[in-house]
């Protein structure tokens, strides 16, 4: 049977060969399903993903994303997919966190995780020192609150709606105008006992009739 995803070619040893090249920055590693992913000390993110790029060929930042697991002492994970174009190999590095202490900015080694790192930053809260620009990217500057959050309600803080009065997008605390809704699921073709809007106008009765079950087919 054919893979659904693109196969990644086995680089044997290099589990051993990081954690030799990083040291003490070297905290955990796994290997399953193909994938290689190591923990490394948040304080030396910017030098292990510089002996990554130099040493191991791996020259592209393919994407940065964050974690919450609110249990822990350090809810944030944050992890760096990074892709060997030469070799057709991927490794995940994970540095842990938290709402106060900043992870070093890897935007001296790859310029687009300046994006990315924002990305993070709107949506967790984690903070990255080094990133000179880093603000919300996905939700308003006056959002209030990190949605990514296990803890973020599901309706939010805030809903924002263009007033006509003052002629400008204005925000305003959730109002959830219906808290309940009564969803009937009964198909007007199974013979609704209710009227349907445009029925009151019909001469015959609303609704469909009941079509036959099978059973009552057979004695037919």
């Amino acid at each position: 049977m054919r893979s659904p995803a693109p196969r990644i070619a086995p680089r044997d040893g290099i589990i051993e060969q990081v954690r030799e090249a990083i040291g003490d920055a070297f905290l955990d590693a796994r290997e399953a399903v193909g994938e290689v992913s190591i923990d490394v000390a948040r304080e030396s993110i910017v030098e292990v993903c510089r002996t990554l790029r130099d040493r191991f060929e791996y020259q592209q930042l393919v994407e940065i994303a964050g974690v919450d697991y609110p249990a822990r002492e350090e809810r944030f994970e944050v992890v760096y997919h990074l892709l060997s174009l030469t070799l057709n190999h991927r490794i995940r590095l994970r540095v842990s966190t938290d709402e106060d202490k900043p992870v070093p900015s890897v935007t001296s080694l790859w310029p687009v995780a300046g994006w990315l790192e924002r990305e993070v930053f709107d949506m967790y809260g984690v903070i990255f020192e080094g990133n000179d620009d880093l603000r919300r990217i996905l939700t308003d500057y006056g959002f209030r609150g990190h949605p990514f959050r296990k803890d973020f309600p599901l309706s939010g803080y805030v809903e924002l709606r263009y007033s006509e009065e003052q002629k400008r997008v204005v925000y305003e605390p959730v109002r959830l105008v219906q808290d309940f809704r009564a969803f009937d699921f009964l198909s007007p073709w199974e013979g609704a006992e209710y009227i349907l809007p445009g029925d009151e106008k019909a001469p015959h009765a609303p609704g469909a009739p009941t079509p036959l079950s099978a059973a009552e087919i057979v004695k037919k």
